[in-house]
């Protein structure tokens, strides 16, 4: 009997001390906190790859942050889970995409890159009244058709060409005016035909003349008579709206032909990155470009590039633009303490989000729109890429007119 107490006895204290380790570690108790997955939707193969592949990398860089750090707290720490898509380079494919992934529970979307896939993928997603942050895509048709859940940080091309217009319109004063004449070089979708639509409307507003309009499809894979209709035009800017591939292949073609110009200008340029000054720094040089970018004051984004960099990959824009639409998600979802697509939605509208380090004012969101989202003018050396407008986050003075080409 005294041993049959005595094995009770221990069993007793046993039991009570697994009860005790179990309730010194909560988590053992309690379930986990449910994964919160997000629809990565972008063009990762197709025309628009390379631009695609490095908004994911972004995007997943942000995740992987998010989640080191402990996940959304107010959530219990509900970690972040990335569903990645590929939506091709394809408007209907980022369709297929947008309602295979609400079948896989997605609460938001992030995505697409380029405004022809956001326009329908937007409107795919408003059905569940799913989430849906823009990371890249400048039309602002994306914001202005009353879609309640969509939200966009980065500027559209309303006010990128705005602004862009004021900077070029300083930039040629400041030359005594010496740019007087413009030719304008737009590929085919909503992106290229909407930009070029609205700087031809406005570059008369800075005494430039728009000598003509070019438009050009995706893909195009020989610039040669474009090249030669701008040589024979002889205009003192080729203002260009297009993507990553068309984007290179135009600037090096021009270069090749010694097309003589005042200044290569772009606004939201595709082509305009590290990339381009590694690969072409005779063509990259010089070259400026209105679009978004980092602030490139802050030590942050500058640990950020040397983390992209020892990856392998290059500090373009769509990788900071994806990575900081994931922080405005995550930070919707910690004033929420949810996924609800609903109070996430209200979050976002009355959203203040700071986490960032690009070079904008306040953040408020107007039908969607961020109101303090703004680019900068960048110009290319053979070697790096400079802030040269606005002022305040310049890092060297613009080189305007160019050299003449020997």
């Amino acid at each position: 009997m005294t041993a049959s107490r005595d094995i009770s006895r221990r069993s007793l204290v046993k039991a009570g001390a697994a009860a005790t380790a179990v309730l010194g570690a909560p988590g053992l108790l309690l379930a986990q906190a449910k994964p919160v997955k997000i629809g990565l939707v972008h063009p990762v193969s197709g025309g628009l790859a390379y631009s695609g592949a490095q908004a994911r990398l972004g995007a997943v860089m942000a995740i992987d942050e998010i989640n080191a750090a402990g996940g959304i707290k107010a959530m219990g720490g509900a970690k972040l889970e990335g569903l990645l898509s590929d939506s091709q380079s394809r408007p209907e494919v980022g369709v297929s995409e947008v309602e295979r992934l609400q079948q896989e529970g997605v609460s938001a979307y992030i995505g697409c890159f380029a405004s022809g896939i956001a326009l329908p993928a937007t409107q795919a997603a408003a059905k569940y009244n799913t989430p849906f942050l823009i990371d890249v895509g400048a039309s602002d048709t994306i914001v202005n058709r009353g879609l309640k859940n969509v939200f966009r940080l980065m500027p559209g091309f309303n006010k990128s060409v705005d602004d862009a217009i004021v900077a070029l319109g300083e930039i040629n004063k400041a030359a005594n005016n010496v740019a007087k004449t413009a030719v304008l070089v737009h590929e085919e979708s909503e992106f290229g035909t909407g930009t070029a639509k609205l700087l031809a409307g406005k570059l008369p507003g800075i005494n430039i003349t728009v000598a003509e309009m070019i438009k050009h499809a995706n893909p195009t894979r020989d610039f040669s008579n474009v090249a030669l209709r701008i040589k024979g035009l002889k205009p003192d800017l080729v203002i260009m709206s297009n993507y990553q591939n068309e984007y290179v292949l135009l600037a090096r073609t021009l270069h090749q032909q010694k097309v003589d110009l005042a200044a290569m200008y772009s606004v939201l340029g595709g082509g305009f990155n590290y990339k381009l000054v590694q690969e072409l720094p005779d063509v990259a040089q010089n070259m400026m470009d209105f679009n978004l970018w980092f602030n490139p004051r802050s030590a942050r984004a500058q640990d950020m590039k040397k983390r992209v960099e020892a990856k392998g990959s290059l500090f373009t824009f769509e990788v900071y633009m994806a990575y900081s639409t994931v922080r405005l998600y995550a930070d919707a979802l910690q004033r929420a303490a949810t996924a609800d697509k609903e109070k996430v939605i209200a979050a976002l509208e009355s959203s203040t989000f700071s986490d960032h380090f690009l070079p904008y004012g306040p953040t408020k969101f107007v039908n969607g729109q961020n109101q303090g989202g703004r680019g900068t003018l960048q110009q290319a050396t053979k070697t790096d890429i400079e802030v040269v407008w606005p002022n305040e986050f310049a890092s060297t003075k613009a080189v305007f007119p160019r050299p003449k080409m020997s």
